[in-house]
């Protein structure tokens, strides 16, 4: 892996990149995290390693933009959270979370790749294929516990084919209603 790029900060608050020989802006420095190119910013005076501190100023820059990320409240809690026995848990908790995000991104951006020039439709079809076997065994489970609570299920149709609403021997009796009948809607 190769040394991260250097970016000094002089004392007149400008930021030097010294790979590219140039000044750079917070809008480059911006560039640079979005094109996942490592760096390091030091402070010209004392060296000090003040890299999260120009992030920082990256971040505040794009909240002033149009669309912020961050709300009022979500940047309350996080100072809140300094200097509190959550300030760990918080901060692995925001770090897991933008990294799951970004894997479903990445994940979602190579199911909409395109394939022999046209694009790539059976992912919709593939999870709603999927979804299918899921949601009946949601409704099995929901089923068995409620039967297993003795909650009667819902009469809704009032058919005693209709596999949803089917009453067991049990559900019948805890309602009141004879085995063989079913209440009509």
């Amino acid at each position: 892996m190769s040394e991260p790029r250097v970016i000094k900060k002089y004392p007149n608050r400008r930021l030097y990149d010294t790979v590219e020989s140039r000044y750079i802006t917070l809008a480059d420095v911006r560039r640079l995290v979005v094109e996942r190119i490592e760096f390091v910013v030091v402070d010209k005076k004392n060296n000090a390693d003040i890299t999260r501190s120009i992030l920082l100023q990256v971040i505040a820059e794009q909240e002033n933009l149009a669309e912020p990320i961050l709300s009022q409240e979500f940047m309350v809690n996080v100072i809140r959270a300094y200097g509190t026995s959550s300030h760990g848990p918080v901060s692995a908790l925001l770090d897991q979370s933008l990294k799951h995000h970004e894997s479903a991104a990445r994940d979602s951006a190579a199911a909409n790749a395109f394939a022999g020039g046209r694009f790539v439709q059976g992912t919709v079809r593939d999870a709603i294929r999927r979804e299918g076997p899921r949601r009946a065994r949601r409704r099995q489970v929901i089923d068995a516990t409620m039967e297993g609570a003795g909650i009667p299920r819902p009469l809704g149709c009032g058919q005693e084919s209709c596999g949803r609403h089917q009453m067991t021997q049990r559900s019948r009796l805890t309602i009141g209603l004879p085995a063989g009948i079913a209440k009509a809607a």
